[in-house]
C-alpha cells in the first residue's frame, strides 16, 4: 500500500479553485487526460492519454471543503481526498490518497507512479488558474 500527501497554496479565491478541479466537463487543462466519461452524479472514467481508464467514485462532496472518492482501474485500487481551505486570499489544497496494487510486480513502483502524476496534475493546475486569472 502506498500513501501519498501533497499541499499547495493557491493565490486565488476557494470557489474558482474548487470548480477547476471539481469539474468534469472542463478537464482540458489536465495534460494527461484523453477525455472524461460522466456515468452518474457520482461516477466518472478518466480516460488517460496511456490507454488506461479509471473509474472514480464519488464518496463525498462539500463544496469548498471536502471531495473524496474511490478509484480503481485494472491496476490500482484505492481512496483520495481532498481538503481545501481558504484564508487571507490564499486557498490551500491538501490531497491525500491511499492505493493499493493489484498486481505484485507493481507494487514497488505504485509510489513513483503516483508521485509523477501528483506533479504533473499540480504543473497544470497552476497553468490553468494562470490562465483563468
Amino acid at each position: 500500500m502506498a500513501t501519498l500527501n501533497i499541499k499547495v497554496t493557491f493565490q486565488c479565491d476557494i470557489e474558482k479553485l474548487w470548480e477547476v478541479i471539481t469539474s468534469t466537463e472542463n478537464y482540458q487543462w489536465r495534460s494527461d487526460l484523453h477525455r472524461i466519461e460522466v456515468i452518474n452524479d457520482h461516477k466518472f472514467i478518466e480516460h488517460f492519454k496511456d490507454g488506461f481508464a479509471t473509474t472514480f467514485t464519488v464518496t463525498a462532496k462539500v463544496p469548498y471543503q471536502r471531495w473524496e472518492f474511490d478509484m480503481e482501474n485494472e491496476n490500482i485500487k484505492g481512496h483520495w481526498v481532498g481538503v481545501f481551505t481558504f484564508y487571507n486570499g490564499v486557498t490551500e489544497i491538501d490531497f491525500t490518497e491511499v492505493v493499493i496494487s493489484k498486481k505484485i510486480l507493481l507494487k514497488p513502483f505504485v509510489k513513483w507512479y503516483l508521485k509523477k502524476r501528483q506533479k504533473a496534475y499540480i504543473r497544470d493546475l497552476e497553468n490553468a488558474l494562470a490562465n483563468e486569472l
